[in-house]
């Protein structure tokens, strides 16, 4: 049976045939008339049952459009003959919240939740239960859940990003130290074989040889583009709660973690250099699948979102025997916690190729905990971590802090890594 009595109207016609008998009993008109509505009430509502059963759904899963943004959509279709419908909406780590809708026909709910997690996530539930006219008979309660769904990270603006030394390609947005077609002027120099007549400078040609001996060509800079190669070391997540470390409690919904940090500034670094136009690859150093190879534009950006958002800790991850192969002529961020010595071995083996690497350290801000042998061994651990910090930063590679109030900063960090190398650039002008 879908439809079933309610306990406030088996209650209202309890307390109504009480009045009734009481008023009869004592000869009380006025105490019996108290008891026929609510007679009536719970009659009428029982003869008028409704018909069917309210059918309620989510929409499909899938990607969310907006990064940081959960989106469903919960379609009710009311019971002929039905009231009201009440519905109490569930999240992980809100208040359930509870709406009553009129029983009349199809309705589309939209629910929205934001979050500060990043990746697979469980969304919504949803208890549905339809009543009848005047409440006197409600339906079996239905429990829906929403399919999980993938939370996209989402980009902060940078704005410039500390680049690679030399460029690669024949074309691209910047200006590169070699001759070639492009807009930056390198010198004007005599017509030799390879210069093209539209090269020309008529101008320089009449002040340098009027005779028309000669003539003189515009030379420019080529230009190319940059290459980075995104490595995400997503073999631990962690969150602010030492006690989560362990493994036996859950994560907190309210707190982003290591991965969720490392999500966002991997996002944050791509955009900045798909926007400009530069080639942008990824690697996962958890797994040993096939990596994303650089490419640029906004559709290879979505694919990159994308695979940031699948990343997560699988099992024990095996030892690698040798670093990802990185292009040459590119540079490299590593987005890690620095929890062990895996990073610097990394970097060390990257810089014994000459490739730059940039260190972006997602390792949430530590709440203390009243537990003395988990204060003791941050302690121990924050120490091993500042070891490794000092000892990058003197091989000369940059560590960049990506959390808390140190992530609004990194974009000046990044602006002043930018700056400092185009001191050390060579001069446009110089010539061999």
């Amino acid at each position: 049976m879908t439809w079933r009595p309610t306990q406030a109207a088996a209650g209202a016609a309890a307390v109504g045939l009480s009045a009734l008998a009481v008023g009869v009993f004592f000869g009380r008109a006025d105490v019996a008339l108290l008891g026929v509505p609510l007679v009536l009430g719970a009659v009428l509502g029982r003869l008028g049952l409704p018909v069917g059963r309210t059918s309620a759904a989510f929409d499909g899963g899938g990607p969310s459009a907006v990064p940081g943004e959960i989106a469903e959509t919960l379609r009710l279709t009311a019971a002929a003959g039905s009231d009201v419908v009440h519905l109490r909406v569930f999240a992980p780590g809100h208040r359930p919240a509870d709406v009553v809708v009129p029983g009349q026909g199809e309705r589309e709910l939209p629910l929205r939740l934001s979050s500060v997690r990043t990746g697979p996530q469980t969304t919504f539930r949803a208890d549905v239960r339809g009543y009848g006219p005047l409440g006197a008979s409600a339906e079996d309660p239905q429990r829906l859940g929403a399919p999980d769904r993938l939370v996209l990270p989402e980009a902060s603006r940078l704005g410039r990003v500390p680049l690679p030394s030399r460029l690669r390609g024949l074309t691209g947005p910047r200006t590169s130290r070699r001759l070639g077609d492009g807009s930056e002027l390198r010198d004007v120099h005599p017509l030799g074989p390879g210069d093209r007549l539209r090269r020309v400078d008529w101008r320089a040609t009449a002040r340098r040889s009027p005779t028309l001996d000669t003539l003189y060509v515009r030379r420019t800079f080529a230009t190319a583009e940059a290459g980075a190669v995104l490595v995400l070391d997503s073999r631990d997540d962690v969150g602010p709660d030492l006690r989560t470390w362990r493994g036996s409690e859950p994560l907190r919904v309210d707190e982003p973690t290591s991965l969720d940090l490392a999500r966002h500034a991997a996002a944050s670094v791509a955009t900045a250099l798909v926007d400009a136009g530069d080639r942008v690859g990824l690697e996962d150093l958890a797994r040993r699948r096939r990596p994303l190879t650089p490419a640029t534009g906004k559709r290879h950006l979505r694919r990159i979102l994308h695979a940031l958002a699948l990343t997560a800790p699988v099992g024990t991850p095996a030892r690698r025997v040798r670093p990802p192969q990185v292009p040459t002529d590119a540079i490299v961020y590593l987005f890690t916690t620095l929890l062990d010595d895996a990073p610097l071995t990394l970097v060390e083996a990257w810089a014994e190729q000459g490739v730059p690497v940039v260190v972006i350290d997602t390792l949430p801000d530590v709440h203390p905990v009243p537990e003395r042998h988990l204060t003791l061994a941050w302690r121990i651990t924050a120490m091993e971590r500042a070891d490794r910090v000092r000892a990058l930063t003197a091989r000369g590679v940059p560590v960049v802090r990506w959390a808390g109030s140190e992530r609004d900063r990194a974009a000046a960090r990044f602006e002043v890594m930018v700056r400092a190398a185009e001191r050390h650039r060579p001069v446009a002008g110089a010539r061999r």
